[in-house]
């Protein structure tokens, strides 16, 4: 006869975590050049090619003048449900998470875009995650919610954009860590495991994997333009007529840049 008390099942719900295929990793040489472009360029000549939800809103850096290039590896958290680990230890909780199976997946070079949703509660990483991540070799951290241990994550010197600190640790709020190495949402832009991202004080920019060669090369032409356009307006030129420029200027640059060019291969 049943007592009317459920059990607990034994294990859980569902199969954790979730996972995709490990991105390709970047050549090296392309994110040398994409290090060279800071996050205002890149977003600005992505969005030139059609490109228009790159920023990731929300994110601050909590260790301005940093700044990071990396291949993205991605990070989900999804909303609890009390039955998915129903039964289960906080310990199996912790280290059978897509938080800890990323970790292990991070190579040099590479940073971990963490989908929160904003979140004001949960404590996405703390220090001996963050340490964790440093030892990996891993470049920074973009997460669109909190970090705990602030006073020791600062010390560890890992650049990190969130939106903020909270004493929570990653489960004890309304967040799960889900999935990795999936698409995430991260202050509103799509993050496909593979892209680039670029991040400095001016927020963090998310560069789709098959366009960075594009923006690179459309970056040199921009900053060459903007040096000499500079270089006028310090002279007294009109901003208007420099900034940006217009069809006579534009000629202009084009023949300042064409002495550049010889000066510099005569050298």
């Amino acid at each position: 006869m049943s007592s009317g008390i459920e059990q607990a099942p034994a294990m859980p719900v569902w199969d954790l975590p979730v996972r995709g295929d490990n991105p390709p990793s970047p050549d090296p040489d392309l994110v040398s050049r994409l290090s060279e472009i800071g996050s205002a360029t890149a977003c600005a000549r992505l969005h030139g090619q059609g490109i228009r939800r790159t920023f990731v809103d929300g994110p601050t850096s909590m260790s301005p003048g940093s700044k990071i290039v990396g291949r993205a590896l991605t990070l989900q958290f999804m909303p609890q449900r009390e039955d998915i680990a129903d039964g289960q230890s906080q310990e199996y909780i912790e280290r059978s998470t897509a938080l800890w199976a990323v970790l292990d997946e991070v190579q040099p070079g590479d940073v971990l875009v963490v989908q929160a949703y904003g979140s004001h509660t949960t404590g996405c990483f703390g220090d001996m995650l963050v340490r964790y991540f440093k030892l990996r070799g891993g470049a920074g951290i973009v997460v669109d919610g909190r970090i705990r241990d602030v006073p020791r994550v600062s010390e560890l010197d890992v650049p990190i954009w969130s939106t903020g600190a909270t004493p929570h640790y990653a489960s004890q709020s309304e967040l799960f860590p889900w999935a990795y190495n999936v698409p995430v949402a991260v202050g509103g832009v799509l993050t496909l495991p593979g892209d680039l991202v670029v991040a400095d004080d001016d927020g963090a920019v998310v560069v789709p994997r098959r366009r960075a060669e594009s923006v690179v090369q459309a970056a040199a032409e921009h900053d060459a333009w903007e040096k000499f356009s500079r270089r006028r307006i310090d002279e007294g030129a009109p901003l208007r007529d420099y900034y940006p420029l217009n069809e006579r200027t534009r000629l202009e640059y084009e023949a300042w840049r064409d002495q550049q060019n010889g000066n510099h291969a005569t050298e």
